[in-house]
């Protein structure tokens, strides 16, 4: 759902998230759909330790292909999602989102589908896109990632996602039976109006699949998710693969969790693991009502960002 067409959130209550930072994203397609799918199903069955059953998983940014710009037209899946229509899943030729929706209906979880390279049916534009699953394995929402990733740092890395890939224009959300959840991917994160906006439209978590390199994750990784999370008092999250020295691309890993107050809650390191937290909203009401930024701010002297949405 886009924020233009939200209502009223749900009452926020305590939920079991888990992050999956996914290895083993090689070439092979089919080979990285049913890994990850192997993978949603342990973690849903909580490995076994007792009151961590999640009620969302979230995979990482581009779980299904190796992460590079000379990837994402080759991997690339039509989906055809309009927000805030029922969709068909049974006839969408992405199989990547079938087999999401299928494994979501079978662990009974909310899912976060990280991200994958998609080919817009109108238009032939690729896009770098997240979808979200209900526990009844309908695909409920989509982000398209609005920030490409363009970077140039002399002497240690060079990447530039405009190459093949076009920037969303909608900024996203989805409602549980537990929380209003806020969307964006990796290099989104920078932009401070984004979460900013989720905050103001009732999202009390934010989640965001990603994938740092080793450059910019020692540097900003942590730092951005509990500026994201301090400045609008929210659960802020974001999912990373886990580390391969083999790739082309290096990602971070340090899957974590921050809470209102800015601590982390949950922090992978880099190789595949599933990190789970537990969402508290105490702790979110408690940061609001001790520092109430929230009712302080003066948008008499400075413009509302969400204004008009």
């Amino acid at each position: 759902m886009t924020f233009s067409s939200s209502s009223a959130p749900p009452t926020f209550k305590p939920f079991n998230l888990a992050l999956i930072q996914l290895g083993q994203i090689g070439p092979n397609k089919a080979d990285n759909l049913k890994h990850a799918r192997d993978i949603i199903l342990k973690a849903a069955a909580g490995q076994g330790v007792a009151g961590t059953k999640p009620d969302l998983i979230v995979l990482p940014e581009c779980f299904n292909s190796p992460y590079g710009h000379v990837h994402f037209p080759v991997y690339a899946e039509t989906i055809g999602y309009t927000p805030d229509h029922q969709f068909d899943v049974t006839k969408c030729e992405s199989e990547s989102v079938k087999m999401l929706s299928s494994v979501a209906q079978e662990a009974g979880v909310w899912l976060l589908g990280g991200s994958i390279p998609e080919r817009d049916i109108t238009d032939d534009k690729i896009y770098n896109t997240c979808t979200v699953y209900s526990p009844k394995g309908d695909l409920v929402a989509t982000h398209r990632k609005i920030h490409l990733f363009d970077i140039d740092i002399p002497g240690k890395i060079t990447f530039k996602e405009s190459e093949t890939l076009t920037g969303g224009t909608t900024m996203n959300y989805f409602d549980t039976e537990f929380a209003r959840i806020g969307l964006g991917i990796c290099y989104d994160v920078r932009f401070p109006e984004l979460a900013m906006t989720a905050a103001r439209k009732g999202c009390q978590v934010v989640i965001y699949p990603g994938a740092f390199n080793m450059t910019t994750g020692p540097l900003h990784w942590e730092l951005l998710q509990r500026a994201r999370a301090v400045d609008n008092q929210i659960y802020f999250s974001m999912c990373s693969p886990a580390r391969d020295t083999t790739a082309g691309y290096h990602a971070w890993g340090h899957s974590m969790v921050v809470d209102p107050m800015a601590v982390v809650i949950a922090e992978a390191g880099h190789e595949e693991e599933i990190v789970y937290a537990r969402i508290d909203p105490a702790t979110f009401h408690s940061a609001r009502a001790g520092i109430p930024v929230t009712t302080q701010r003066r948008f008499d002297v400075y413009p509302d960002v969400s204004k008009g949405l």
